[in-house]
């Protein structure tokens, strides 16, 4: 009897193992191909960045903004006698 108990145990028991089995198989691909996906995503958003701060690097030079400012602002650079510069001294108060 215990015999027959044990083989309906084994019976019962091998099926429902393989099927976590497969079941944990498939799960696991699901989960690597998304990890394969955000990789991907993730390096595209990578050179995407790159180009983003090539294209303000180059914006944002001062030989294109000088050039803008002068021609097609029309603005003119002072020579730097013209420039007067104003320092204020923080921190200094007067006794009276």
């Amino acid at each position: 009897m215990r015999q027959r108990m044990l083989l309906y145990f084994f019976a019962v028991t091998l099926p429902l193992f393989l099927a976590l089995d497969v079941w944990q198989a498939s799960r696991y691909q699901e989960v690597k191909s998304d990890l394969a996906r955000l990789e991907s995503d993730q390096r595209n958003w990578l050179e995407n960045n790159k180009r983003l701060i090539a294209g303000i690097a180059v914006l944002s030079s001062p030989d294109r903004i000088e050039r803008i400012a002068r021609d097609e602002l029309g603005l003119k650079k002072k020579p730097p006698e013209d420039v007067l510069q104003i320092r204020i001294e923080k921190g200094r108060k007067s006794d009276g």
